[in-house]
Protein backbone atom coordinates (compact mmCIF):
# COMPACT_ATOMS: atom_id res chain seq x y z
CA UNK A 1 0.00 0.00 0.00
CA UNK A 2 2.80 2.19 0.93
CA UNK A 3 4.31 1.90 -2.96
CA UNK A 4 1.13 2.96 -4.33
CA UNK A 5 0.21 5.74 -2.07
CA UNK A 6 3.61 7.26 -2.54
CA UNK A 7 2.26 8.11 -5.88
CA UNK A 8 0.05 10.50 -4.37
CA UNK A 9 2.34 12.53 -2.10
CA UNK A 10 2.92 15.99 -3.40
CA UNK A 11 6.84 15.12 -4.18
CA UNK A 12 5.55 13.25 -7.24
CA UNK A 13 1.94 15.37 -8.16
CA UNK A 14 3.45 18.41 -8.11
CA UNK A 15 5.78 17.17 -10.60
CA UNK A 16 3.81 15.54 -12.79
CA UNK A 17 1.60 18.62 -12.82
CA UNK A 18 3.89 20.50 -13.76
CA UNK A 19 5.33 18.37 -16.09
CA UNK A 20 1.83 18.01 -18.05
CA UNK A 21 0.83 22.00 -18.15
CA UNK A 22 4.30 22.42 -19.63
CA UNK A 23 3.40 20.01 -21.83
CA UNK A 24 0.33 20.80 -22.96
CA UNK A 25 1.16 23.92 -23.55
CA UNK A 26 4.17 23.03 -25.80
CA UNK A 27 1.37 21.04 -27.87
CA UNK A 28 -0.71 24.03 -28.12
CA UNK A 29 -3.23 23.27 -26.32
CA UNK A 30 -3.76 26.42 -24.18
CA UNK A 31 -7.73 26.30 -22.86
CA UNK A 32 -6.55 22.68 -21.91
CA UNK A 33 -3.92 24.47 -19.96
CA UNK A 34 -5.61 26.71 -18.67
CA UNK A 35 -8.27 24.32 -17.44
CA UNK A 36 -5.37 21.85 -15.93
CA UNK A 37 -3.49 25.02 -14.06
CA UNK A 38 -6.92 26.40 -12.44
CA UNK A 39 -8.47 22.71 -11.43
CA UNK A 40 -5.14 21.48 -10.10
CA UNK A 41 -4.18 24.62 -8.41
CA UNK A 42 -8.03 24.86 -7.31
CA UNK A 43 -7.66 21.49 -5.49
CA UNK A 44 -4.48 22.11 -3.80
CA UNK A 45 -5.96 25.42 -2.65
CA UNK A 46 -9.11 24.21 -1.21
CA UNK A 47 -7.32 21.02 0.37
CA UNK A 48 -4.79 23.76 2.01
CA UNK A 49 -7.70 25.76 3.36
CA UNK A 50 -9.71 22.57 4.29
CA UNK A 51 -6.65 21.04 6.59
CA UNK A 52 -5.65 24.29 7.93
CA UNK A 53 -8.99 24.89 9.53
CA UNK A 54 -9.80 20.96 10.29
CA UNK A 55 -6.07 21.09 12.06
CA UNK A 56 -6.60 24.52 13.68
CA UNK A 57 -9.86 24.35 14.85
CA UNK A 58 -11.23 20.34 14.57
CA UNK A 59 -14.59 18.92 14.26
CA UNK A 60 -16.14 21.88 15.68
CA UNK A 61 -16.28 24.01 12.47
CA UNK A 62 -17.34 21.45 10.11
CA UNK A 63 -19.26 19.52 12.46
CA UNK A 64 -18.12 15.84 12.13
CA UNK A 65 -16.37 14.10 15.07
CA UNK A 66 -13.78 12.15 12.34
CA UNK A 67 -12.87 14.56 10.21
CA UNK A 68 -8.61 15.43 11.04
CA UNK A 69 -7.27 16.44 8.10
CA UNK A 70 -8.96 15.94 4.61
CA UNK A 71 -6.68 13.95 2.57
CA UNK A 72 -4.65 15.62 0.24
CA UNK A 73 -2.98 12.43 -1.34
CA UNK A 74 -6.53 11.40 -2.51
CA UNK A 75 -7.56 14.98 -3.69
CA UNK A 76 -4.11 15.47 -5.26
CA UNK A 77 -4.19 12.10 -7.15
CA UNK A 78 -7.77 12.45 -7.99
CA UNK A 79 -7.12 15.75 -10.01
CA UNK A 80 -4.07 14.97 -11.41
CA UNK A 81 -4.17 11.29 -12.29
CA UNK A 82 -7.79 11.68 -13.04
CA UNK A 83 -7.89 14.70 -14.92
CA UNK A 84 -5.01 13.79 -17.06
CA UNK A 85 -7.35 10.00 -18.01
CA UNK A 86 -10.43 13.14 -18.34
CA UNK A 87 -8.33 14.92 -20.53
CA UNK A 88 -6.74 12.08 -22.94
CA UNK A 89 -9.46 9.72 -23.01
CA UNK A 90 -11.38 9.89 -26.98
CA UNK A 91 -13.32 12.65 -27.94
CA UNK A 92 -16.54 9.97 -28.24
CA UNK A 93 -16.69 9.53 -24.85
CA UNK A 94 -15.04 12.14 -23.27
CA UNK A 95 -17.18 14.43 -20.88
CA UNK A 96 -18.54 14.72 -17.54
CA UNK A 97 -19.66 11.66 -16.50
CA UNK A 98 -16.43 10.38 -18.18
CA UNK A 99 -14.28 12.63 -15.76
CA UNK A 100 -15.84 11.95 -13.31
CA UNK A 101 -15.66 8.04 -13.19
CA UNK A 102 -11.81 8.08 -13.64
CA UNK A 103 -11.54 11.02 -10.88
CA UNK A 104 -13.79 8.99 -8.31
CA UNK A 105 -11.75 5.89 -9.68
CA UNK A 106 -8.41 7.02 -8.54
CA UNK A 107 -9.68 9.09 -5.92
CA UNK A 108 -11.30 5.26 -4.41
CA UNK A 109 -7.87 3.90 -5.29
CA UNK A 110 -5.86 6.26 -3.35
CA UNK A 111 -8.34 6.88 -0.99
CA UNK A 112 -8.32 3.05 0.07
CA UNK A 113 -4.68 3.10 0.62
CA UNK A 114 -4.72 5.96 3.29
CA UNK A 115 -7.64 3.79 4.93
CA UNK A 116 -5.62 0.79 4.78
CA UNK A 117 -2.36 2.44 6.27
CA UNK A 118 -4.59 4.04 8.91
CA UNK A 119 -3.15 7.50 8.16
CA UNK A 120 -6.71 9.03 7.13
CA UNK A 121 -10.17 8.40 8.24
CA UNK A 122 -13.48 7.71 6.46
CA UNK A 123 -14.62 11.40 6.93
CA UNK A 124 -10.76 12.54 5.57
CA UNK A 125 -10.86 10.45 2.60
CA UNK A 126 -14.33 11.20 1.63
CA UNK A 127 -13.37 14.85 1.71
CA UNK A 128 -10.65 14.28 -0.36
CA UNK A 129 -12.31 12.75 -3.19
CA UNK A 130 -15.14 14.82 -3.40
CA UNK A 131 -12.82 17.72 -3.82
CA UNK A 132 -10.31 15.82 -6.11
CA UNK A 133 -13.31 14.67 -8.35
CA UNK A 134 -15.08 18.10 -7.97
CA UNK A 135 -11.57 19.50 -9.72
CA UNK A 136 -11.90 16.50 -12.38
CA UNK A 137 -15.32 17.06 -13.36
CA UNK A 138 -14.03 21.09 -13.66
CA UNK A 139 -11.50 20.57 -15.50
CA UNK A 140 -12.96 18.61 -18.11
CA UNK A 141 -15.28 20.97 -18.71
CA UNK A 142 -13.24 24.02 -18.64
CA UNK A 143 -10.87 22.05 -21.37
CA UNK A 144 -13.51 22.10 -24.66
CA UNK A 145 -12.87 20.57 -27.06
CA UNK A 146 -9.19 18.32 -27.70
CA UNK A 147 -7.01 19.07 -30.63
CA UNK A 148 -5.71 16.10 -32.36
CA UNK A 149 -1.93 16.45 -31.70
CA UNK A 150 -2.54 16.31 -28.06
CA UNK A 151 -3.86 12.64 -28.32
CA UNK A 152 0.04 11.07 -29.01
CA UNK A 153 1.69 9.21 -26.48
CA UNK A 154 3.97 11.57 -25.47
CA UNK A 155 2.21 13.04 -22.69
CA UNK A 156 1.42 9.97 -20.92
CA UNK A 157 5.34 9.01 -21.56
CA UNK A 158 6.19 11.73 -19.95
CA UNK A 159 4.17 11.44 -17.24
CA UNK A 160 5.26 8.57 -16.12
CA UNK A 161 8.88 9.25 -16.21
CA UNK A 162 8.04 11.42 -14.03
CA UNK A 163 6.40 9.27 -11.66
CA UNK A 164 9.01 6.98 -11.93
CA UNK A 165 11.64 9.72 -11.07
CA UNK A 166 10.08 11.11 -8.20
CA UNK A 167 8.32 8.42 -6.73
CA UNK A 168 9.78 7.24 -3.07
CA UNK A 169 10.60 11.23 -2.45
CA UNK A 170 8.12 13.09 0.35
CA UNK A 171 7.23 16.50 0.68
CA UNK A 172 5.98 16.32 4.49
CA UNK A 173 3.14 18.90 3.47
CA UNK A 174 1.70 17.48 6.24
CA UNK A 175 4.07 19.02 9.07
CA UNK A 176 4.45 22.55 7.35
CA UNK A 177 0.50 23.09 7.40
CA UNK A 178 0.10 21.17 10.98
CA UNK A 179 2.22 24.43 11.88
CA UNK A 180 0.67 26.98 9.63
CA UNK A 181 -2.62 25.72 11.79
CA UNK A 182 -1.35 26.04 14.79
CA UNK A 183 1.25 28.61 15.02
CA UNK A 184 -0.45 31.14 13.67
CA UNK A 185 -3.12 33.64 14.12
CA UNK A 186 -6.31 33.90 13.88
CA UNK A 187 -6.62 30.20 13.62
CA UNK A 188 -4.65 29.70 16.97
CA UNK A 189 -8.11 31.42 18.17
CA UNK A 190 -9.78 28.01 17.82
CA UNK A 191 -7.89 26.18 20.48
Amino acid sequence: MKYLTDFGDQAVVLPVAAAVLLALLALGWRRGALAWAVSVTGVLGVMLVLKVITLACGWRVVGWTDLVSPSGHTAASSVVYGGLLALLAPQSIAGTGLAAIAGGAVALLFGLTRLALQVHTVADVTVGAAVGVAGTIAMRKLAGQRPRRVASPLLPAIVLAMMLLFHGDRLEAESHIRWLALDIWPLTLCR
